[in-house]
């Protein structure tokens, strides 16, 4: 099969890779542009996916938004079979989507219908699931709404934090993605609707989901510490200094919510019920690090109220 494939972040590399591993005829590669980088930002920094396809001589297209002619004329110069959509970031209209003679695919993370959206991963692990995974959808108009062809599923760990999880999903999303293709040519494959009564969605990260109350529980508060772990991080203020935190888990202590009960080894903070120790933190304008080491310095302080 002729594959156009669209792709932009590292969590779409394994999955190109594993294709390329297979002999997969891939026809061209569809990233975004490349990013200004750097203070001066006159550095231009290509996606992880066109360095990929650079690597292999695989020929890229990087426009702005994947509509209009002349984007829709390099496409068809490829005579798609089918197309792999892995992370990509953009909506792809019906036009692009009814491309390829096989219609496209996407690499979703999350058992679907469950989680549709752009932060599945975020999300799994903020709404404390015991597990998630891949699915493998025939793409549709609709926001992750079309036929799943696969579905693989994993646990997610008592103290796994997003980039742990996004990493396992990568690998799993690959091995996923080359399985279904092969039970493809094979026409062994059962397009299985979604149920649209059970979805729910995982919409783009903000600040004020990102922000910490100290109110909830304390293992609501870990599990937002490592939904956003490594990024964008959950933050909170202390003497209105903006700190965000990593490495968080379930602790004993009582106090009022967001007071610093420890600052040896970790920082452990009260909740509405119970506590966290938080083994890493970000201070506004610095580097992250470990959370007694900043304590030791200008850091918090015992009896300390964080916000």
């Amino acid at each position: 099969m002729r594959i156009v494939f669209f792709g932009t972040p590292d969590f779409a590399v394994p999955s190109l890779e594993a294709l390329l591993a297979e002999g997969a005829q891939v026809v061209g590669v569809v990233t975004q542009p490349d990013k200004a980088q750097r203070r001066s930002r006159s550095t231009l920094v290509p996606s992880p996916i066109k360095q990929l396809a650079d690597r292999h001589a695989l020929p890229v297209l990087q426009p702005e938004r994947p509509t209009g002619d002349v984007f829709l004329a390099a496409l068809r110069h490829w005579h798609p079979e089918i197309g792999i959509v892995v992370a990509y970031g953009h909506l792809l209209k019906p036009e692009v989507l009814g491309l390829p003679s096989r219609g496209m695919l996407n690499v979703h993370a999350s058992l679907l219908p469950r989680l549709r959206g752009a932060a599945p991963i975020n999300w799994a692990i903020l709404e404390g699931d015991a597990e998630t995974g891949i699915s493998i959808m025939q793409m549709e108009a609709g926001l992750d709404s079309g036929p799943v062809l696969r579905r693989a599923a994993t646990p997610i760990g008592a103290d796994e934090n997003a980039g742990e999880l996004r990493a396992r999903l990568a690998g799993l999303g690959a091995e996923t993605l080359v399985e279904t293709l092969a039970l493809m040519r094979l026409g062994r494959l059962t397009p299985a609707p979604q149920d649209p009564a059970l979805a729910t969605y995982a919409p783009k990260i903000d600040r004020k989901v990102t922000r910490i109350d100290w109110r909830e529980t304390a293992a609501a508060v870990a599990r937002r510490i490592r939904a956003f772990d490594p990024a964008p991080g959950a933050w909170a203020r202390l003497d209105d200094r903006e700190v965000k935190f990593f490495g968080a888990r379930v602790s004993e202590g009582e106090g009022r919510p967001g007071e610093v009960l420890a600052t040896q080894k970790e920082l452990r903070i009260a909740t509405g019920h119970a506590a966290v120790a938080i083994a890493e933190v970000q201070p506004a304008g610095r580097s992250r690090m470990r959370a007694e080491a900043w304590s030791r310095g200008r850091g918090a302080q015992q009896g300390q109220l964080f916000e």
